[in-house]
């Protein structure tokens, strides 16, 4: 007969026939729980952060394309060679400030949805500090 993998070991029963004199266990358990809530949580902002970067990216390529085709189409207009010369360079200049904005928007996007999940886990280790000092009682005088 095998063992059973580590994986499905019950932690909790492990943990449970352990009495260590000065720690409450189901305490230790309860901040486990919370600290994996508070991961899952994280992770899933960090997931939603990236969802929305990957739309709005998707939107300003959108744009961008329809927006180059009708330069393209006012650039194959007839007209002077200075004057085209001097359109060009105007729409380049343009093309470059609006990738400058769009660069620094999904930048915002992406430092917003990590500052969001760096905050879950800062509170929770916070917390997770807080509930250390409970759970370890002072050993009782002889």
């Amino acid at each position: 007969m095998s063992k059973p993998p580590v994986w499905d070991v019950d932690f909790t029963k492990v943990l449970g026939e352990f009495k260590l004199p000065g720690v409450d266990v189901d305490a230790v358990l309860q901040a486990q729980r919370k600290n994996i809530e508070a991961l899952t949580a994280a992770n899933r902002t960090a997931a939603e952060g990236l969802q929305a970067f990957a739309r709005r990216q998707g939107e300003i390529l959108r744009q961008n394309l329809t927006e180059l085709q009708a330069q393209f189409s006012s650039v194959a207009a007839p007209g002077k060679p200075e004057e085209k010369l001097a359109q060009q360079t105007e729409l380049a200049k343009t093309a470059f400030e609006k990738a400058i904005t769009d660069m620094k928007e999904l930048a915002e996007l992406l430092a917003k949805s990590n500052t969001e999940a760096a905050e879950i886990v800062s509170k929770r280790v916070s917390a997770s500090f807080d509930e250390l000092k409970g759970v370890l009682k002072a050993p009782a005088k002889r």
